[in-house]
């Protein structure tokens, strides 16, 4: 997502703030066009409630989508990195409250505020007071180090900590941290401590892909045009390509670039596997055999780190009113808020994805116990939602009225 929660239902309410009504989106003239392709799962603890898919997956060879073909989900991906984050967490290999710095081996600074520690916390809650007013798409032999020190990528007004502002950048780092934890590349490491657990047949730039789950991959449109995961693109190099246009994994270096499997946004799931994610949250951290989290862990991921309250952060236009650690939470009952694309006010923790055309969501209602994840391709940024700051495509996704 470029632009634009506790664990039980009363919780979370306790957390919406003072009533007040959704602000509605400006109304203008309507924009319509329909999805090259769209997904939707239903879903509670014991399972799928319903499937519905519709459209192309790729328009060129006229392969029908399927509710198992890999996507780029967007920002969906930095929720499940924080999943990640979380167990090394539990395994005594991160500390959320830690400088990075001491991980990584340089210094990560503000140079505006040069003597507050940037945490993880902070950059999963997207408090680190990063910017993306620098290219947070790195190629291969980039420096991260060099990036973080050049100023435009800091917002000199707000100290670390205090003020709320998405960031993709935060979640390079993240991986970056990671990397130099464990020693893994990162993708590997997803692998290893979220997908495979689940069963899941995903990854993070199609590296660690099987060649079955490449010859699925939903192809992203954006006007009809395809802008990602063609069958020439996933067959060319898996990350951005170094400077000299070479493609050679072997010059990965733990923590030297944590952008290099696109953390923020570049995991490749189906919508199946996104409701399986949905269902590891619903069971506080455990799906079948597999234990990922402690129930513990599950609430401080979906706990609100930051709520808007006038002042204290970019809402973007009301679409992101409440954020925890890789996680929005939907319906926030604030002035200037206009964040609940399902229209029933009923709080929902999860993300939202938007890149390349493409919308996403995985949303979790926790108090019923119930949840939905959905995509589309070539959705239009000017089809505007009716109720709020959300696409219409995205609202009939979450309402179930489409596909």
């Amino acid at each position: 997502m470029s632009g634009r929660m506790a664990f039980a239902g009363a919780m979370l309410m306790a957390c919406a703030g003072p009533v007040a009504a959704q602000t509605a989106p400006v109304a203008g003239p309507p924009v319509r066009q329909e999805p090259v392709a769209a997904a939707r799962i239903a879903f509670d603890k014991e399972g799928e409630t319903s499937v519905a898919v519709t459209g192309l997956a790729d328009r060129a060879s006229g392969r029908r989508l399927t509710a198992d073909d890999p996507v780029r989900a967007a920002s969906i991906s930095k929720l499940v990195v924080g999943i990640a984050v979380m167990r090394l967490v539990e395994q005594g290999k991160l500390d959320l409250d830690a400088d990075v710095s001491d991980r990584l081996g340089w210094r990560v600074r503000n140079p505006a505020f040069p003597d507050t520690a940037i945490t993880l916390r902070m950059l999963l809650g997207h408090s680190s007071s990063l910017t993306d007013n620098v290219d947070y798409v790195l190629p291969l032999d980039a420096e991260m180090a060099a990036v973080l020190a050049d100023p435009r990528a800091w917002d000199a007004a707000h100290p670390p900590g205090r003020y709320f502002r998405y960031a993709n950048l935060n979640t390079p780092v993240v991986a970056a941290v990671m990397e130099r934890a464990t020693g893994e590349r990162f993708d590997l490491l997803m692998r290893r401590l979220v997908l495979a657990p689940l069963g899941l047949e995903a990854c993070y730039n199609w590296a660690s892909c099987t060649p079955a789950a490449k010859a699925r991959a939903v192809v992203q449109y954006r006007k009809r045009m395809p802008t990602r995961d063609t069958p020439e693109f996933v067959a060319g190099c898996p990350v951005t390509p170094a400077r000299d246009g070479s493609c050679d994994l072997g010059q990965w270096r733990a923590g030297r670039n944590g952008a290099m499997f696109s953390p923020q946004g570049g995991l490749r799931i189906s919508a199946r596997g996104l409701a399986t994610i949905g269902r590891l949250l619903l069971h506080e951290g455990r799906l079948g055999e597999a234990r990922l989290l402690s129930p513990a862990s599950v609430r401080m991921l979906i706990a609100p780190q930051w709520t808007f309250d006038g002042s204290n952060g970019d809402r973007q236009g009301g679409f992101l009113c409440r954020y925890g650690l890789a996680s929005q939470v939907l319906a926030t009952r604030v002035p200037d808020c206009a964040d609940d694309p399902f229209g029933d006010g009923r709080p929902r923790a999860g993300h939202a994805g938007d890149a390349y055309g493409l919308r996403s969501g995985l949303w979790l209602d926790l108090e019923r116990g119930t949840g939905v994840a959905y995509f589309a391709t070539d959705v239009l940024d000017a089809d505007a939602g009716l109720h709020s700051a959300y696409t219409r495509i995205e609202e009939q996704l979450a309402r179930g009225t489409r596909p």
